[in-house]
């Protein structure tokens, strides 16, 4: 029986886990992820994860910060006034907000602090500073 190998095109299911158990993510109720290893579009601890499984193959995975989203970056912390806000919008801790670059992309926010003049804004990604659990199932490898 095959084993997935870098540049494999694969279908797996995950349900990822942060460390107090809680589920952030699942493909459970969904059709399986499909990658192919080694473009960069996932998370490299699990890319590494999948590489060496075979069909029908579970394991859980333990992925370190460096390898998930990385340490919080304070510098990724700004302040933004709130005059600078609609003025339909009541800020609160955890909302989530997005901005367009002049390119045309967006950038997704957290609203981290609310004041009275002005909010504190959290561009890191909201799993970073966190280590992550992954279930996995490889369904397929193409």
């Amino acid at each position: 029986m095959s084993q997935v190998k870098e540049n494999d095109t694969v279908r797996v299911h995950y349900t990822g886990k942060l460390s107090n158990g809680q589920i952030f993510d699942s493909s459970l109720d969904r059709e399986p992820l499909e990658i192919t290893l080694g473009q960069g579009m996932l998370i490299p601890g699990f890319e590494k994860g999948v590489v060496n499984m075979k069909v029908n193959e579970k394991k859980t995975i333990t992925i370190p910060v460096a390898e998930a989203y990385g340490e919080v970056q304070k510098e990724l912390f700004h302040e933004v006034k709130r005059e600078q806000l609609p003025q339909d919008m009541t800020p609160e801790v955890g909302m989530g907000l997005a901005s367009r670059n002049p390119d045309g992309s967006e950038v997704q926010f957290r609203i981290a602090e609310v004041h009275a003049e002005h909010i504190i804004i959290d561009a890191n990604h909201p799993l970073a500073g966190q280590d992550l659990t992954f279930d996995l199932e490889l369904v397929e490898i193409k």
